[in-house]
Parts: C-alpha cells; sequence; structure tokens
C-alpha cells in the first residue's frame, strides 16, 4: 500500500467574479476529486505481467492510500546494494532476464496504454521481483503530466530531459520528461545491473562521487563487471557485451539518439537468445566429450 500522491497544483490563490469563495473551492476540490477517479480508473485498467497491478485505494478523510499486488522478493535494489547473501540474481542469464522482464513492462507504459505513460521515476527500487523473480515495474503512479497542464504522451521524445536523480541544466530549462527520459533512466539500470555499482557511488580512486554514466565512454562501458558474479563463460561473454552495448545507447546525451523502448526489448531478447543458447551449446558439447 502507498499513499496517493496526485499532480501537484499550482499555489497560487484566484478568485472567479461573481462566485462566493467558499463555493468555488469546493468545486475546485470536486474536479480534483473526480479527475483523481478517473485517473486511478485508467491504471487500474493497465494489465501487464511486468507491472505491479493496482487494485484501487482506500480513503479516509483526504487521505488516499494506493492498494498494490504484493510482490514477495522486494525490489531489485534491495538484491542488488542490500543483500548479504549470494542470491538467484548473481547469475548473468537471471540479470538479463530481469532487464528483459522491467523493459516489457516500461515499453508497455509507452506504446500500448491508452493514453500512453511515462513512468518518470524509472529506478532499481522501482523495480520489484515476485515469487518466481519475474520482474515488475512499480510506481507508475497518478498525474504523468506536463508542467502546462497537458497530459504527457509517448509521442513528446524530443526533450531530451534527464530522469530524477540527473539533474541537469538542460532538463531545469525544459521542465519536461519523457518517453526517452524512461529509456535514459533504464540505461542507467542496465548499467547498475553490469556494474553492482549504485546510479550515484562513492569512487575510492578520486575520493569523490561519482555517477555510473561516466562509466560510459564511445558505446562501450569501462568498468569492471560486477566482482560477486563469476567471470562470463565463453557462452555469456557475447550476450554481455550485448547488454552493455544497449545500455550505453539509452544514456546518450541526446534524446534524439536514444532507442526506443520497443528498440531495447528487441535487443535484450536477442542478448538474452544468445545467452541461453550458446549456454545450451556448451553443455552440450561438454557432454558429448566426457561420453567419450
Amino acid at each position: 500500500m502507498k499513499r496517493a500522491e496526485p499532480g501537484q497544483q499550482a499555489s497560487t490563490s484566484y478568485h472567479t467574479p461573481g462566485r462566493p469563495i467558499a463555493q468555488q473551492q469546493q468545486r475546485d476540490n470536486k474536479d480534483k476529486e473526480c479527475a483523481f477517479l478517473s485517473e486511478l480508473a485508467a491504471l487500474s485498467r493497465l494489465s501487464h505481467k511486468n507491472l505491479v497491478r493496482l487494485f484501487g485505494y482506500c480513503s479516509e478523510g483526504a487521505e488516499r492510500i494506493l492498494v498494490y499486488e504484493f510482490v514477495a522478493n522486494g525490489s531489485l535494489y534491495d538484491h542488488l546494494f542490500h543483500g548479504n547473501q549470494p542470491g538467484p540474481i548473481e547469475s548473468w542469464a537471471i540479470r538479463l532476464r530481469i532487464a528483459l522482464d522491467a523493459a516489457r513492462g516500461i515499453e508497455y507504459l509507452h506504446t500500448y496504454a491508452v493514453p500512453p505513460i511515462v513512468h518518470r521515476d524509472i529506478k532499481s527500487s522501482n523495480i520489484l521481483l515476485d515469487s518466481d523473480w519475474t520482474a515488475k515495474v512499480a510506481d507508475f503512479g497518478l498525474s504523468r503530466k506536463n508542467p502546462d497542464g497537458s497530459c504527457t504522451s509517448g509521442a513528446d521524445v524530443e526533450a531530451g530531459a534527464q530522469p530524477k536523480g540527473q539533474c541537469t541544466a538542460r532538463r531545469g530549462r525544459l521542465q519536461r520528461l519523457t518517453t526517452k527520459s524512461d529509456v535514459y533512466s533504464f540505461g542507467v539500470v542496465l548499467l547498475e545491473l553490469l556494474t553492482g555499482l549504485k546510479a550515484v557511488h562513492w569512487d575510492e580512486e578520486a575520493r569523490a562521487p561519482r555517477n555510473v554514466v561516466d562509466c560510459v565512454e564511445e558505446e562501450e562501458v569501462h568498468c569492471p563487471l560486477d566482482r560477486r558474479i563469476p567471470p562470463p563463460t565463453p557462452a555469456e561473454i557475447e550476450a554481455v557485451g550485448q547488454l552493455g552495448y544497449i545500455a550505453a545507447t539509452c544514456v546518450r546525451l541526446k534524446s534524439c539518439d536514444r532507442p526506443t523502448m520497443t528498440d531495447v526489448v528487441a535487443g535484450l531478447e536477442r542478448a538474452l537468445l544468445t545467452c541461453l543458447e550458446l549456454e545450451c551449446l556448451s553443455r552440450s558439447t561438454t557432454g558429448n566429450l566426457s561420453s567419450t
């Protein structure tokens, strides 16, 4: 469960001539409530295996508590950065599958939801893992609107503003987040999966905070892979290389140069297929050699 946080309203007071202030406030509150219920109904109709399902809400006075499905194994963030024991995500095949699951959920929001939804806060703590270790995107929330009040559309891909946590002057100027902002944020998650480093982490050599995106140079990830996972086998090297390339393209500076989430899904499908096919081939070859 989570407290509902509908879109922030402007704090400026105004008064329509000829209408009593109390009556105007009552009407404004009623309009906000109708908008909240309408948007809640739209979100509750979203249905995809890689999205956390919103069941409804509880209401008491001005409080609104959103009710979501229970996701047993917590967040990807917790498993990457707070796990003390080796777990199911300590293999490249599982990490690729988690990345693909999350990408499919975001692709659904951008491409198949009506109207399209920009998540605006993609991060590893908003990717949850169920009892079967299937990844589900959470917290795609309420009132995903542009500051001018218009709904953020999946067609608005040219803003180039970077996501929360990646504050830039450009975002400050535009004050607008789009599907390509989600792609950037997802690229950061992929870099976390590859390196085992937080989006912003402490660099011991530089003795200063460092952004994981700084690992990307000329479309390549120049950073050690997560040391908690055994080095990629020959069957995994190609797939992990593909994962690194996808992450690098997602965090390109210009939004128009980033792929769509549909492109990302297709790339991750190829990477996972490569990993599984080569792994099966490797096992088969090893079995044949041991039997001779």
